[in-house]
């Protein structure tokens, strides 16, 4: 990752078409290296989770091209690699693995980041999600113990009241005010830097599976009443 974290810094400073066309080769050589580390961390999280067994890496990594049409942010290109490992691609509108390299900054997108979850639930699988949550017995807080301590729950954008239909007093009702339900850790650089990175990316988001398999079943259940 060292190769890949440095091309990216050099990016940020230089982001715009001519310098990026002028290290175009550069950028294709630590594509590449990112392409094998995704292939690698796929194998490693299909030992355990085998709904994304199959997967290529051109099916989970996105493009380092912005889409600038709605944003006041024009820079063209992203600085960060990022791809996301979920039953049948990044396309598919499951829950899933997201894992990103970046310069190694503050706030995103500039930090390095390994998630698990869903930041776009469907209304109908939110509804679903949080019916669930409230009246599942704890099976969702047990779900986010499972997970390895180093994960936390992301609450950004959380409702400050319960959403309609859930009165005050509901079980669990600090989650069923989430408005997406996703794990995140945001290690430091010398983490990306360590040695058998794929392998001890795969072992964290093992523990995720729980979690995520509890939001998938709720995702899979509002398609079927579509």
């Amino acid at each position: 990752m060292k190769e890949i974290i440095s091309f990216l810094r050099q990016l940020k400073c230089h982001n715009d078409r001519e310098w990026f066309n002028a290290h175009k080769s550069e950028y294709l050589r630590q594509q590449t290296r990112f392409n094998d580390f995704v292939a690698e961390l796929i194998a490693g999280i299909a030992s355990f989770d085998p709904s994304v067994s199959g997967l290529t890496p051109k099916d989970c990594v996105y493009r380092i091209y912005r889409d600038v049409r709605f944003s006041d942010d024009k820079s063209p290109y992203k600085t960060h690699l990022g791809a996301f490992v979920c039953p049948g691609g990044k396309k598919s509108g499951y829950s899933g693995y997201y894992f990103h390299v970046s310069t190694g900054g503050e706030g995103y997108p500039d930090n390095h980041m390994l998630a698990a979850g869903d930041y776009c639930c469907t209304p109908e699988a939110l509804r679903i999600l949080r019916e669930d949550i409230a009246y599942g017995g704890g099976d969702f807080e047990q779900a986010l113990h499972d997970a390895d301590s180093c994960f936390r729950l992301d609450r950004e954008g959380a409702l400050k009241r319960n959403p309609k239909g859930f009165p005050v007093g509901t079980p669990y009702e600090e989650y069923i005010r989430l408005k997406a339900f996703c794990l995140c850790y945001t290690p430091d650089t010398d983490f990306l830097l360590t040695d058998n990175l794929s392998q001890r990316v795969a072992e964290l988001f093992r523990t995720t599976k729980p979690f995520l398999d509890y939001i998938n079943r709720g995702i899979a259940y509002s398609r079927e009443r579509e």
